[in-house]
């Protein structure tokens, strides 16, 4: 079974101008492709040619895991936009994050300080733990919550090719447009 690159849920254009189509052609087309095409030819004769990307991420150490965690916290990252994004979380999901953080300005602080605070490469994340609590965590490089047991919620991919193109070396300036393309329906029913 082989991997292909997702379809967008939106044209390249679309999330003008807080991520421009340049960075859309750098970051999905050439980035996100390439962690495609990668785990496809490593994972050729290996025990895990079929298996799905989270089994992958599960158990693949090296170069796999890498590039199966990097297709996967991309997907995921790109299918968390829409042009019409922005604005809170809804429903169960803010009531959760205001009973977690006292209130969604409070989360937005501290998941945003935590993206920019990142040392390096690698994701902020808004995941469930089993007891369906909220935590905020950072990830190194291709880091997957999944691998610790817990449900992703919302990533924010701090990766300078996320960012560089627009936003140069002002991490915290991309921070805070990533939160006016964030589709809270898609958020919301991730947990």
């Amino acid at each position: 079974m082989n991997f292909e690159l997702p379809i967008l849920p939106y044209a390249l254009n679309e999330l003008e101008p807080g991520i421009s189509k340049r960075t859309l052609e750098f970051h999905y087309g050439k980035h996100h492709q390439t962690y495609v095409t990668n785990l496809n030819n490593l994972k050729a004769g290996t025990p895990f040619e079929n298996k799905t990307l989270e089994e992958i991420i599960l158990k693949a150490e090296g170069a796999i895991f890498n590039n199966a965690a990097q297709v996967w916290n991309h997907t995921f990252y790109f299918e968390s936009f829409s042009p019409s994004g922005g604005g809170k979380a809804k429903g169960r999901l803010a009531e959760v994050i205001n009973r977690n953080f006292n209130s969604f300005e409070e989360f937005k602080e501290q998941f945003s300080k935590a993206a920019a605070t990142l040392f390096g490469s690698g994701w902020a994340w808004l995941v469930k733990k089993p007891d369906g609590q909220l935590q905020i965590i950072q990830e190194s490089n291709a880091g997957n919550p999944l691998r610790n047991g817990l449900t992703p919620i919302l990533t924010c991919d701090v990766w300078e090719h996320a960012y560089y193109l627009d936003y140069q070396n002002k991490r915290p300036d991309y921070i805070n447009v990533f939160w006016d393309l964030i589709d809270w329906e898609v958020v919301g029913g991730r947990y």
